[in-house]
């Protein structure tokens, strides 16, 4: 995956969406591999979120994002990148069109013991057009299912890219990024700085 810089002044700045359910990774993803003290938008869950978000599999969890998470990446001297954590609950899901504007593609985040959760993500994407890539978050760096296993119970069409991760740790978040950035231009160019 070639991404060599080039002699251009400023580096061109894109915006990438982190989606998924609730509790799939979104937030340490982007907390890992951002180059600055990502924003959090954390928030205690509470009584108010019983009979509201569905805690299945991630009882233990006591936080959740509220708004967006965001951090900074620079991939090389040319491409900076922006990440945009988007809400997992479905009472959050009217800011995505906001996050949306203007994002060279999104990564679907994914867990397979909650796989149904990224359904929305996928439907929301696919329905406006933007790229995206599934990544499959082995918690505990276990990999429960085959990346072809995951495809078809996700019923992905065969060009959206599959790639497994581990969200904590810098390295593999950075090769989702790269991963997304590659196969949005085998699509279409990316753009140039200025």
């Amino acid at each position: 995956m070639d991404f060599a810089p080039s002699s251009q002044q400023r580096p061109v700045a894109l915006k990438v969406l982190i989606a998924g359910g609730f509790g799939v990774g979104k937030t340490t993803l982007v907390s890992s591999c951002s180059e600055i003290l990502p924003l959090r938008t954390e928030e205690h869950i509470t009584t108010a979120s019983i009979g509201t978000d569905d805690l299945t599999g991630v009882e233990a969890k006591t936080t959740t994002t509220v708004v967006m998470d965001f951090g900074r990446i620079r991939i090389n001297d040319d491409i900076v990148l922006y990440l945009f954590g988007t809400p997992g609950q479905e009472r959050f899901w009217f800011l995505w069109d906001e996050l949306v504007i203007g994002a060279l593609g999104a990564v679907v985040m994914a867990d397979t013991r909650r796989l149904a959760d990224c359904f929305p993500s996928l439907d929301y994407f696919e329905n406006r057009g933007t790229a995206f890539l599934v990544a499959v978050n082995c918690f505990f760096g276990e990999q429960r299912h085959s990346v072809e296993k995951v495809r078809k119970a996700l019923d992905l069409d065969p060009g959206v890219p599959v790639v497994l991760c581990d969200a904590r740790d810098r390295e593999s978040s950075k090769q989702v990024l790269l991963a997304l950035m590659q196969y949005v231009r085998s699509t279409r160019p990316l753009p140039v700085g200025r």
